[in-house]
Formats: structure tokens, C-alpha cells, sequence
């Protein structure tokens, strides 16, 4: 190769070293997704955003004032929501949203402050606490009905303006606060409110029928409002523990023991009656979210004390998994954090079981059924989701754990894996990630994928695990190939070469590529080729350009580097031993890489951190006129460096792409189910025949798929109809 003559403007890349290529053995070649390059639409702003309207600021903020000040008044509004929704859109277009919001929560706190008058001042404070409970409700549902109202007109501004602002509060979550400032916060608004709910729940202990309705309405407020613990629980308890001590020595020296326990049987269905009713689920869910173990345990044992009140606890537990696990997995705008938070609610359920219920094997298998239940409301996701936590945590540059460490981390996902009906899904994207630890060396520990696939095995069985165990021989037998291959080379070469052999069937599809390889690569592979086809006639290879990469020695003026670089980057940087400077058409050309995977490979060593070529014009993405130069000043610390490919982010299609295949392969499992079970039973009624199906097919599949590929199979004469009972099917022999 050239030496470096022309004022370090050429560039000096000596032999290849360790360049490390795969080949696909036995099979044709795989297909996959095309990787082209997609154009981009560009949408510019306007350069001079048209003027508003002389006061149109002014006049828009008075219409919405006059609507606001009509729903808390309970008047008509004059103006068409929708109009007042666009006029808050245009304000904050023009950016006026800081002024739009304070302005907003002017009107509201001045309104909330007017309100707290009626609880203050004759006559309205001279009211019984019955009435003074229920005009407080009142308050409270108008308010909420309110800044329902009033959100949706200013949703705009709530969606943008106070979303991007993490210090501020929500429109809603600013009503709570002003509510719970100026009213119920006010001591002795807080101080009646509170005393007036014990009375009631004193009254109906002595007997007397109360309002649990309004009972429940304002524990729920304040429960909302966030002060229910230190305003009311305290109270409550201290209140209930004080009844009973008196009642309890009282009917001690008055009652017979027989006639005293059933007083006190009495008196805690009583209790547990009352807690359904108004402290119901907001209770049992407000401990459970804010981990209260110890009142958890209490309220375990209160519960296991009175008739049907375990069952009633079992119910809620069930339902709170349900429903908070099915907002981690339904929200496709937490799919970033799923699984982690679904570890982390399992460790919190886990312990809440044993630490408060006593690891009773009711709620344990409630807390099964109902993690099973939410998991699989989203179809496929989860599944993928947890095949790329699991190779985030066994990829190479995962620090974060120890080996000891890791291995609870994969114990736990295992407990998640279990609840999944379609793990086939998992096993398309473990493998594809798989795929990518191995050909590339980037498994952070081998002991690790070994321990993760032996739990797979175990978990699913030898079928499911075999391609991916298929994966790990094929590169055991490559390492063995290639000593005997490197035993048996006459001739010396610059580039020494390492070869991983595929076998179609256990790895996932590679779009086949052809590129333009110098001349000793090409003698290097032919070389190769010769040796394995003599070992293992009838087998045909095919080269996967896109999975090689290499070590390349290079020369700049700082002194001598080795640079680990894909194929692809190898064959651009190998050009400028020829030439000084090249477009991007003429790079094409003489490598022969694809567009789209081109302009990725420039991007990777011109615009990246290690920019090993100039490009001419400067810019981080490339474009088809750009020119590009080898740039002998690079400088780096270290002696060798890992220039990354610029990776095509996972896009929608390769995810349906994915999926897609999962189905197909259902499609041939079904029919191979369907075939079998016939070849056995030779008759079978259809409903018989679902059945089975059920019983042997490991994956969720609805009635009107297995009816399509019983039909599928009639037409291809795998079986038939009865002439006389259609619902009756023979196996066609």
C-alpha cells in the first residue's frame, strides 16, 4: 500500500488485522428489511410570523375571562368553546403562555378566596354540622366541576406551555392546591370539617343511620387534597381507640364473657362494614401506595377478624395490581421505563405479601393472576420490551452490576417472563439481540448468557431454546474452524482473518449485500471457501459483508493508531490510500455500499467523535455533493479506537417487520398442530378440535384464526368435511 508522500495529506492504512467476517452455511441467503435512505420533508417557519390584530392579546384574554367567570357562576358562556379553545391556542403560539397562566390562576385563586367566606360568617357558620358538611361538599363538587370545565378550554396551554415547565402545576393540580390552601387549609374550616365526619361516624356507632355517600365523598376530598392522614386518620384512630377502651371495661363489668365476645364480634363486622362503606378502596389503596406496611398488617389482621372480610381485602389487593399495573403497561409514553417499573412493582407487591399478609397463598395467587391479567392486555410489547431490558443488562459496558448481582436481576425478569403468553415475541428479539452480542463481542459475560438461557430452557423447555443454543455452538464451532484453517494456511498474508459459520436456520435474517473488497480480501475469502467446502461438501456460503468488521492500522501525524471499524467503514478509509479527497458518488462507486449505508458510514467517521475524515462543507448530516479528505491531525489518547457505526435507529417497520414473522411462524405451528392432531384422531368434531388445539399451542390465538387455517388446510386437502355433519372433520390420509 501507498506510503504516506504528499504532506500527511494521504492517508497511511497498513494491513488489516483480526478482520472478522461472517459467513452463512448450508441455506441460500437470508432477507430482511431494506435499509434505504428516506427523504426528509422539511417544514420552515414563516420568516415574519404575521402580525396580531392592534389589543387582540387584551380582547382574548376578556372573552376568556367572562367564560372562566361563567363557569364558576354557573351562567351560560356567550362564546363557542371551541372558539375559546382556538383563541388559547393562538395566544400561546405568540407566546404569551406565562402571562396566559398567571393570569388564569389569578382568576381562580380570587374566586376559591371568595368562597371561603360561607364557612366563616353568620349565618352560614351558625348552620349544624350536617348542614355545614354537606355545603361543604357542595363546594367541593362544584369545584371539581368546575376546573374540569375550565381546563378543557385552556387544555392547550395545560398540553404545552405548563407540560414543558416541570415546576409548575397542572391546571388541575393548581385547583387542588388553591382549594387546599384557601379553604380546607384554613384551621378552623379544617378543625369543623374534621370534628363534624367524627360525629357522624360516632352517630351511626351509637346505632343512628348516617350519610355514608357524603361521608365517602369528603374523605375522598381529602385524600385528594393530600391532607387526610395528618387531619383526619390521627383523629380517627385516636377517636376509635378511646371509644372502645371505654366501652370495652365498661361492658366488661356488666356482661357475661359469652354475651361480651359476641358483642365484640358484632362490633367488628360493625367496623369492617363501615370501612367498605366510606373508607373503602381510598384507604386500602392510599396505604398501598405510599408502602404504609404497618397499617397494611393492621388492617390484614382487622379484616381476618370479621366474616368475609378476607375476601373483601383479596378483592381490593387484586383489583390495585390490576389497575396500577395496567397504567405501567398501557401507556405507550412509559414504554421507555416498563419493565424496570414492573420490577419494581413486583419487589413492592412481594413484600407487601409477606410483610403484611403473611404470605397467605390466597393473595400470593391473586397477585399472580392479576399480574398475568394486566401484562397481556397489551399484546406483544411487554414481551419485546423485556427481551431488550435483558440485553441491556448482558451487553459488554453494563457496569452496573456485579455477576451476583446480575443474576437476581435475571431471576427477576424470569418471575415477569413467566406471566407472558406470547413468548414466542421474546424469543424473536432475544434472539436478534443475541445475534448481535455474539458477532460482535459485545456479551458483557458468557457464564451470564449460559445462566439466561438455561433458565429459558428450563422455564419453556428444550424447543423453545434450541436456535438460540444452536447460536452458541455455531460460534464454538467457528473458533475450532478456524485453528484448523489457520493450521493449514501456506501462504502469508496481511490480514488475518477469523470466519463465523451461520447456520441459516438458528440466527435471524441479514439482508444480503454485495460489496466491491479489494483484491486481497477477495483471494483471503476464495482461500477460505476452498478450505470449508473441502471439509463439508454440499454446503453453500454466502458472505454477510454487513456483520464484518476489522482492526485497521493507521498513520497520522500524532503517530500510529489502531482503529476497530465495521467492513463497511474499513473499505471507505482503505479509498484514501489511493487519493486524497473523494465525493460521495465516487466512494459509492468504488465500494459498491448501498446509499442509505454509505452516507451512515461517512457520518460515522466524519462527524462523530473520532473524525478520522474531514468533510467539506462542515455539517453533522451527509449530503450527495459533500467531499470528503483524510484528516491526518486526529488526535486520541488512546491507542486503539472504536469508531461506532451510526446505527439506524430500530424504526416501526423492523419492529412489524419482527412481529410480522412471529405471526407467520404461529401460522405453520397451527397447521402443524391442526395436522397431527387429525393424523391421530382421524375424526374429530370442530369443537373437539379447538380444544386440542388450545391444549397444545403455546401461544394466545383467537377462535377466528384457528377456524381460517382449519379452512386453509380443507382446501389443500390436508382434511375434509362429513358430507352430512359440516361440523364433523376426516383426516385425508
Amino acid at each position: 500500500m501507498a506510503e504516506d508522500t504528499r504532506q500527511n495529506k494521504r492517508a497511511s492504512f497498513s494491513a488489516l488485522t483480526e478482520l472478522s467476517t461472517n459467513g452463512m452455511a448450508r441455506t441460500a441467503a437470508l432477507a430482511s428489511g431494506k435499509t434505504g435512505a428516506s427523504k426528509k420533508l422539511v417544514i420552515k417557519n414563516f420568516k415574519d410570523r404575521p402580525k396580531l390584530a392592534e389589543n387582540y392579546t387584551e380582547d382574548t384574554w376578556l372573552k376568556l375571562r367572562d367564560a372562566v367567570s361563567a363557569i364558576q357562576n354557573s351562567t351560560s358562556i356567550k362564546y363557542n368553546l371551541e372558539e375559546l379553545y382556538q383563541a388559547v391556542e393562538n395566544l400561546c403560539s405568540y407566546k404569551v403562555s406565562p402571562t396566559l397562566y398567571k393570569q388564569l390562576r389569578q382568576v381562580c385563586e380570587d374566586h376559591v378566596k371568595a368562597q371561603i367566606h360561607q364557612f366563616r360568617e353568620y349565618p352560614f357558620y351558625s348552620l349544624d354540622n350536617l348542614s355545614f358538611l354537606k355545603r361543604m361538599n357542595r363546594c367541593w363538587q362544584d369545584h371539581c366541576r368546575q376546573t374540569i370545565m375550565i381546563r378543557s378550554i385552556f387544555l392547550f396551554l395545560d398540553r404545552t406551555y405548563v407540560l414543558q415547565n416541570s415546576l409548575l402545576p397542572s391546571i388541575w393540580d393548581t385547583g387542588l392546591e388553591l382549594f387546599r390552601t384557601h379553604i380546607v387549609s384554613d384551621s378552623a374550616v379544617q378543625k369543623r370539617t374534621v370534628e363534624a365526619i367524627l360525629e357522624q361516624i360516632e352517630l351511626e356507632r351509637n346505632g343512628e343511620t348516617v350519610d355514608r355517600s357524603l361521608l365517602r365523598s369528603l374523605l375522598g376530598m381529602l385524600s385528594d387534597l393530600q391532607v387526610y392522614k395528618d387531619s383526619f386518620e390521627e383523629r380517627f384512630l385516636a377517636e376509635t381507640d378511646r371509644l372502645y377502651a371505654a366501652e370495652g371495661q365498661r361492658l366488661m363489668q356488666e356482661r357475661d364473657v359469652p354475651e361480651y365476645l359476641h358483642h365484640v364480634a358484632r362490633r367488628l363486622e360493625e367496623e369492617n362494614d363501615r370501612i367498605l362503606s366510606y373508607l373503602d378502596q381510598m384507604s386500602t389503596f392510599n396505604l398501598l401506595d405510599e408502602n404504609r406496611v404497618t397499617e397494611l398488617a393492621l388492617l390484614y389482621q382487622l379484616f381476618s377478624k370479621v366474616k368475609g372480610g378476607l375476601p373483601t381485602l383479596l378483592q381490593f389487593w387484586r383489583d390495585y395490581i390490576k389497575s396500577f399495573g395496567g397504567e405501567i403497561v398501557c401507556t405507550p409514553e412509559k414504554d421507555k421505563d416498563m419493565v424496570q417499573d414492573l420490577l419494581d412493582f413486583k419487589d413492592k407487591m412481594d413484600n407487601v405479601a409477606q410483610s403484611c399478609f403473611g404470605r397467605n397463598e390466597g393473595f400470593i395467587n391473586a397477585m399472580k393472576e392479576a399480574f398475568e391479567t394486566f401484562i397481556n392486555k397489551r399484546p406483544n410489547k411487554p414481551a419485546e420490551l423485556i427481551a431488550k431490558y435483558v440485553d441491556s443488562k448482558l451487553r459488554a459496558g453494563n457496569k452496573e452490576a456485579t455477576e451476583e448481582e446480575l443474576e437476581r436481576i435475571l431471576d427477576k425478569i424470569m418471575i415477569i417472563f413467566r406471566f407472558i403468553h406470547g413468548k414466542d415475541v421474546f424469543e424473536a428479539f432475544y434472539k436478534k439481540d443475541l445475534a448481535k452480542r455474539l458477532l460482535v463481542g459485545k456479551s458483557a459475560s458468557v457464564d451470564a448468557e449460559k445462566s439466561m438461557l438455561s433458565k429459558l430452557k428450563h422455564e419453556c423447555g428444550a424447543a423453545f431454546t434450541s436456535k438460540l443454543e444452536g447460536m452458541f455452538k455455531d460460534m464454538e464451532l467457528s473458533k475450532d474452524i478456524m485453528i484448523q484453517f489457520k493450521q493449514n494456511q501456506s501462504e502469508p498474508s496481511n490480514i488475518e482473518l477469523t470466519v463465523n459459520i451461520l447456520t441459516m436456520g438458528y440466527w435471524p435474517s441479514y439482508t444480503p449485500m454485495e460489496v466491491h473488497l479489494p483484491a486481497e480480501m477477495v483471494k483471503l475469502q476464495e482461500v477460505f471457501k476452498l478450505f470449508y467446502l473441502g471439509k463439508h461438501s454440499g454446503r453453500k456460503l454466502q458472505w454477510q459483508p454487513t456483520l464484518g468488521h476489522a482492526v485497521l492500522k493507521a498513520e497520522f501525524k500524532e503517530g500510529k493508531k489502531e482503529l476497530q471499524v465495521s467492513l463497511f467503514q474499513t473499505l471507505v478509509l482503505l479509498m484514501f490510500n489511493e487519493g486524497e479527497d473523494f465525493s460521495v458518488e465516487e466512494i459509492r462507486t468504488a465500494t459498491g455500499i448501498e446509499e442509505g449505508e454509505l452516507k451512515r458510514t461517512l457520518q460515522s467517521l466524519a462527524c462523530g467523535k473520532a473524525r478520522v475524515l474531514n468533510k467539506n462543507p462542515r455539517g453533522k448530516d451527509v449530503e450527495d455533493g459533500d467531499r470528503f479528505n483524510f484528516n491526518s491531525d486526529f488526535k486520541h489518547k488512546l491507542f486503539r479506537i472504536k469508531i461506532n457505526q451510526i446505527q439506524m435507529k430500530e424504526t416501526v417497520e423492523e419492529q412489524v417487520n419482527t412481529t410480522e414473522r412471529v405471526f407467520q411462524d404461529r401460522q405453520y405451528q397451527i397447521d402443524a398442530a391442526v395436522v397431527r392432531i387429525m393424523k391421530m384422531r382421524k375424526t374429530l368434531s370442530h369443537n373437539l378440535l379447538v380444544s386440542e388445539l388450545y391444549n397444545q399451542l403455546k401461544f394466545p390465538v383467537k377462535p377466528g384464526d384457528l377456524k381460517k387455517r382449519i379452512e386453509s388446510l380443507i382446501d389443500r386437502d390436508y382434511m375434509e368435511r362429513d358430507k352430512e355433519t359440516p361440523n364433523q372433520y376426516h383426516y385425508v390420509a
